[in-house]
């Protein structure tokens, strides 16, 4: 929908559907409050008043202060702020008499529960605003009512409204009248100028609670006679288990039950170290089930796979061999990622309470309704049956979005009949993961009269069915004889989505070979990749996904902000600019050489995401974003062994350290323009500017992630 669209017409039927679209929404029923008078002062904590239900996603206390319910996954992202704004924007309430509250999982009254691909402000924001106006225009119309006056006459501002003549009633005095009303035709939507909430900087609402521990995580949970189990699980990929003693383990103070369920032994015991240590006492006997595989072997598998010439084709333009042919010159580059761990903060873990009434679940998972389903499937129960609540999480990143930890919790409560809490070890975390696979790209590109007239990327990777590469993003739709394709590897070894999946690595590979295309020609980077946008512009195909004009306007917000071409003696600048999950970023990095050694100290990152909603938590999603990407492409590698992780902890997978972060200053494109994800596209740009800034440091290009394999260890990113 276009942002300057104001007016929406809808009948009841739709706007109680459109309503609950895509996250957001409301189902109007009201209960009778008291007034709601403007700088009211709470008496005592909001969350101790009495807050009086009337739908599914908002609670409004007899004093005017409102309760909104947050029905996405909080992973970090921010959406428990930012999707309560939006409805207190068109809602008109001032945000500080509104409480938030993380809504239980519920199929029927929210649609889109997921937390998952940067999507949930972009899915819900037509929706959440339709809300808040919807509710408000009926408050309006009751107050209207009540004084016997057109409702045209009549306006709302922070819970208040007013009429012509000056009158004033809050919302509290016309709920109950509002409930038996139509729901109007038309709702006025907001216009960008008028926002008072949205665009302001809003503090996470779970702020005073994270610092000061309370029990918002996961890991936080307890129940009336919970169990801990830590669970052993095959130590290889492509084991299974053939017998186990645990004699030992049941000597240990604290366990009381030790359970084998599929391929896996649960230990269970009164306290979380008593299931650990019970765990570590368990002799198990493992058989090979399939091919242990090893990284050496995987390296060999993936060059097989870009030696193919039978590749899958995703995408095909022009003539491409044809371009090679009558080429001046072909350019042809290698780019290698490895496995990654999600290494969130908080290891995986699930409570489940499995009885002959229901199963309860509670815990941090990024797809709800997803994970009811899988236990619904696993126990053999209907799905009316099992109760879902989301805890905040620390951290996903795509790791919980499978919920095998969920589904070990009930089969694990549902065979001891006892409430258990299934909790991952740090070790568990690093060596039953489901990885970022290992992939290679393969981009050659063929130079004639000083332009580029081809261009060919392969992908190689491990499970790319999990993964795959995207043929539509920069530079499709550039380059007339444009070619994609890729091939896969099936391995044993689980593999899934990786923060800003596909992007995460390809966008680096791609900012390498422009840089290094640019410096070929003769050109400028930045003013290269300008080039190339203007072949797109009045491109007709539907199916490229980014906008010239858009990712333009940012390159050139970054190069201005980042001063491009214009550092001071001694300072190395790279570039890169990438579309993912929707938005635009484009980034410049700054590399100094202290001791000989290349030190990342500044990135300047430009962001076309549309109307930012909260700009404090816009700012630390793509902060975070550009530092996870550092970090990552500069040290991140896990290594198999004959189908074992070779690293299980952080004494020997290396992190980006506090002090090895770089200062990240942020600047968003100013348009109208609805919004779209931020917790992703931070950080594909993130490699391509840093690789290219050192290329720059010490003349010397790379190729293969981690860069400290290649630059040394004594390459720190030192901030």
């Amino acid at each position: 929908m276009n942002s300057k669209e104001n007016k929406l017409t809808f009948s009841r039927r739709n706007f109680l559907r459109t309503s609950a679209l895509a996250s957001g929404g409301i189902m109007i029923g009201f209960n009778l409050f008291t007034a709601c008078k403007p700088n009211v002062k709470p008496s005592i904590d909001i969350e101790n008043l009495n807050f009086n239900d009337f739908n599914a996603f908002i609670k409004i206390s007899d004093n005017g202060y409102v309760t909104i319910y947050s029905p996405n996954p909080e992973i970090g992202q921010g959406v428990k702020t930012s999707m309560p704004m939006i409805i207190a924007e068109e809602l008109d309430v001032e945000w500080d008499k509104v409480h938030v509250v993380q809504a239980k999982y519920n199929k029927k009254e929210y649609t889109r529960q997921v937390a998952g691909g940067s999507q949930s402000i972009r899915k819900g924001w037509d929706a959440l605003r339709q809300t808040g106006a919807t509710t408000k225009q009926m408050l309006i119309n009751a107050a209207a009512t009540k004084w016997g006056v057109d409702s045209s006459t009549c306006k709302a501002f922070k819970g208040i409204i007013t009429n012509d003549k000056e009158e004033t009633i809050g919302y509290g005095e016309v709920v109950k009248e509002a409930a038996l009303l139509e729901v109007p035709e038309k709702v006025e939507l907001k216009k960008p100028s008028e926002y008072t909430i949205i665009g302001t900087d809003a503090v996470n609402v779970d702020l005073d609670k994270i610092t000061t521990g309370k029990p918002l995580f996961g890991l936080d949970y307890k129940a009336e006679n919970m169990l801990y189990a830590s669970v052993l699980r095959p130590p290889a990929f492509g084991q299974k288990l053939e017998s186990f003693d645990d004699g030992e383990a049941k000597k240990v103070t604290g366990v009381l039950e030790v359970l084998r369920f599929g391929d896996k032994v649960a230990v269970l015991g009164k306290n979380t170290w008593a299931a650990m240590k019970g765990k570590k006492a368990i002799k198990a006997v493992w058989k090979d089930a399939g091919e242990l595989e090893s990284t050496l072997e995987h390296d060999k598998i993936l060059n097989g796979i870009l030696d193919n010439e039978k590749l899958d084709v995703r995408r095909e333009d022009g003539n491409v061999k044809k371009a090679f042919a009558e080429a001046d010159k072909v350019i042809e580059r290698t780019y290698h990622s490895p496995f990654l761990p999600h290494n969130c903060l908080e290891p995986m873990n699930f409570y489940a309470n499995v009885t002959d009434e229901k199963v309860h679940l509670v815990g941090p998972i990024q797809t709800p309704q997803w994970t009811v389903g899988r236990v619904a499937n696993l126990l053999k129960r209907k799905e009316e049956e099992i109760e879902l609540e989301m805890t905040r999480m620390g951290g996903g990143f795509g790791r919980r979005l499978y919920g095998d930890f969920a589904l070990e919790a009930a089969e694990v409560s549902s065979l001891a009949k006892k409430p258990v809490k299934v909790i991952f070890s740090r070790e568990d975390d690093m060596t039953d993961g489901i990885y970022r696979p290992a992939i290679k790209y393969r981009i050659s590109a063929s130079l004639k009269d000083g332009e580029i007239t081809g261009y060919h990327l392969k992908e190689a990777a491990i499970n790319s069915n999990m993964y795959g590469l995207i043929p539509h993003f920069f530079p499709a739709g550039c380059i007339s004889n444009y070619k994609v394709s890729s091939g896969n590897y099936k391995s044993n070894i689980t593999t899934g989505a990786w923060r800003a999946p596909y992007t995460n690595f390809l966008a680096f590979a791609e900012q390498s070979f422009f840089d290094e295309l640019a410096q070929e020609m003769g050109k400028d980077p930045v003013q290269l990749r300008i080039e190339l946008l203007q072949n797109v512009k009045d491109n007709a195909d539907e199916k490229i996904e980014y906008s010239g004009e858009r990712m333009e306007s940012t390159i050139k917000l970054a190069a201005e902000k980042g001063g491009w071409g214009k550092s001071k003696e001694g300072v190395f600048q790279g570039f890169s600019a990438y579309y993912s999950h929707n938005t635009h970023v484009a980034e410049l990095a700054e590399v100094e050489l202290k001791d000989g050694v290349p030190v990342v100290t500044k990135v300047v990152a430009a962001v076309d995401c549309g109307i930012v909603v909260n700009p404090t938590g816009a700012i630390n999603q793509i902060q975070g974003g550009v530092i996870d990407g550092i970090g990552h492409a500069m040290y991140g590698n896990l290594t198999f062994e004959n189908g074992k992780p070779s690293n299980k902890n952080f004494d020997t997978y290396r992190l980006i350290r506090m002090n090895e972060t770089p200062k990240v200053e942020v600047h968003f494109v100013q348009n109208e323009l609805s919004p779209t994800g931020l917790g992703e596209p931070g950080l594909p740009p993130a490699g391509g500017a840093v690789s290219n800034a050192i290329y720059r440091a010490l003349n010397t290009r790379l190729y293969k992630q981690p860069f400290i394999d290649e630059v040394g260890e004594k390459s720190k990113v030192l901030g």
